[in-house]
Order: structure tokens, then sequence, then C-alpha cells
């Protein structure tokens, strides 16, 4: 039996969604990309080229609304997150959306609600990657006890380099474009929520080391993302975490996740992501294999078609987990801002 066909429209085709999401959705049997639009209708027709995708489109809005795609996949900085998904819902599309999920939390809980409104169409954000490999056996491994209480978690995703003055805005360094997502917290902040759960409280303090780069135009524009963050925070589960992330932190020694128990550790070499583990009684920490059978991979294109073709739902991730790292990421600005410990989930305004 033939599969469901599934007609796709790319807004926003960025590296991950030329190097991932379009070879990904032409691999799958009975789904078709066919249109396009990125910033530029030069950019726009050069990617229809190299992939073959027959329409391109001037404006998003006139993709989303074409009687001719059943979904959209959303490779655009997360400025158009919101916007774009709420359009798509509206006309009846299924929406798959690149990470970070939105600019805040109040957006990611628009597209949320938006979600809900209209049950039977497919939402999912693309998963963060990093710990794929280590997931299954991490969370088994907490399930069996070889931690007994959890204790604390820390965790620390440092760049090595020195501080670079000279270099352009990044639109990661652009409020405008990026919101309240900084470095890549929001991505470890997933992960980690796939093992215990998320976080209660925030307590943050924050650093803009460069105060102004010039933009594309050659013009300062103020820096408003932070180059170092340093968080205390407490988790459902009653473990209490310090997480650090910092592009200035030269010749820092390798990143690495700690997970401390009343009866183990588990240590992730996050360069390499070779898993360690020991209980009382041992010597030293020793590495714990990670079986091909238990290694995650990525599926993100598999699992939304799948999803829409109703085969299983989407896991990774879903709108609901997006709302919670988003909460988080705003939570560790605010409190940055105030001087105060910010409770989650954080209250609708």
């Amino acid at each position: 039996m033939a599969e469901q066909p599934v007609r796709i429209g790319i807004v926003g085709a960025g590296n991950n969604t030329r190097v991932r999401h379009i070879p990904g959705f032409r691999a799958i049997p009975g789904v078709e990309i066919i249109s396009v639009c990125n910033r530029t209708r030069q950019s726009s027709e050069q990617v229809a080229r190299e992939f073959g995708i027959p329409k391109v489109y001037d404006d998003w809005r006139e993709l989303v609304q074409s009687p001719e795609i059943d979904a959209v996949c959303i490779g655009t900085w997360p400025y158009m997150h919101c916007p774009v998904t709420l359009a798509a819902l509206e006309a009846g599309k299924h929406v798959l959306t690149e990470a970070r999920m939105a600019m805040n939390a109040r957006e990611a809980r628009m597209m949320l609600d938006a979600s809900r409104r209209y049950p039977h169409l497919v939402t999912q954000i693309v998963p963060s990657p990093y710990t794929f490999k280590v997931d299954r056996t991490v969370q088994e491994l907490l399930a069996q006890g070889f931690l007994g209480e959890l204790l604390a978690l820390e965790l620390r995703s440092c760049s090595p380099n020195f501080v670079d003055r000279e270099s352009p805005l990044h639109w990661r360094q652009d409020r405008t474009l990026s919101g309240y997502n900084t470095l890549n917290m929001g991505i470890w902040y997933e992960a980690i929520m796939r093992w215990i759960g998320p976080a209660t409280k925030v307590m943050a303090m924050t650093k803009v080391v460069v105060k102004q780069r010039r933009d594309g135009e050659g013009l300062l524009r103020a820096v408003e993302v932070p180059d170092h963050v340093d968080i205390l925070c407490e988790f459902a589960c009653g473990a209490q975490g310090h997480l650090r992330f910092s592009a200035v932190t030269g010749l820092a020694p390798r990143n690495e996740v700690w997970l401390f128990g009343s009866e183990g550790t588990l240590l992730l070499d996050a360069d390499t992501m070779t898993l360690y583990g020991g209980r009382r009684g041992d010597k030293a920490l020793r590495v714990i294999p990670i079986p091909p059978e238990k290694a995650g991979r990525w599926r993100v294109e598999e699992e939304f078609i799948n999803a829409i073709r109703g085969k299983e739902k989407v896991k990774l991730t879903t709108f609901e987990d997006g709302v919670r790292y988003m909460e988080f990421t705003e939570a560790v600005i605010r409190s940055a801002q105030t001087g105060q410990a910010i409770p989650l989930p954080l209250p609708s305004v």
C-alpha cells in the first residue's frame, strides 16, 4: 500500500534545513518538497536549483496559505518561528519548526495554545541532538537507582577561546533576532529535562563582555545577549543544579555534565559523548558502554512524517517541552536583571 503523500513547503532554508531537513524529507517515500521561501528571492532560487524544488515564493505568507502543501518546515531564526507557526496552523498545515522554539516564553505559549486549537495538526520542534547517543542509557540508569537519590547536577559548556572583540554581530548576539535565547543554554536544558525533569527555581548572573559590535552594514550595535552565564537552580526532582555557559573562557577544560547521587555518580564528557559512572565503594569512575541498540540517532523528519501519517506521536520535541525550556531561558535573564530568584513555571501575562 502506498504511503499517504505529504507535500512540504520550506520557510527559511538555513544550514540545518539544507544539511538535515531537506535530505531527510527527500529520503522518505511519498514526501515531496514543493516550495521554498528564503530571506531573498535570489537565495530562494539558489536553494530551489540545488535541491530541485519546483516553486519559489517571495512572501512566506503566500507559501503558508498555498493549498498545494500539507506541512511547513520553518528554518528561520527564532524571531520568525511564532508568526509563521501561527499562520501555518490557521491555514491547516502541520508544523516542524527549528529550535529554539521562540523569542520568549510569551511567544512559546502562543504557539502551544494555537497547537491545542488544532489538535488534528502535528506540531514539532527540532530537538537538541547533543545527547541522543546517551539519553536512553542515562534514563535507564536513573530509573534503576544507579545514583540512589539525585543530589546535584553540574554542567559546564564553555568555549576554550579567548574574547573576540573584532568579529561582527552574529544573529545569535542580536536580541531582535534571537530573543532571550543565549549561547547553547536552552539546548542543554532541553537535554537535561529528558533525564531529570524541569527546574522549579532559577538564580543567575550574566555578563556581556563585548558591549558593541558592528552589524552587516558596519554600524555599531549594542549587544544585549550575554557571553557568560552562571546559573543556580532547583529541580522538581529535588536536585540542585549549577550550570555555566560561556563563549569567553580561554583554554577552558573539557565540557562535561556531572550527576551526583547518594549512591553513585555519572559523568558525561560532553566533547566526546563518553559516559562514565561509579558507585559507593568504587575507587574511580569507569566507562559505561552505550549498546548500539540504545544509542539514539537523528530521526526528526521521520518522526514528523510518521506523526502526520498516524504511526507515532511526537516525542522530540513537543511544544509543551519547548515552553518549558523557553520559560527557563527567560527566567535566567530575568534573574540576572533583577538579582532575584525566579520561580518556574513563569506566570502567564
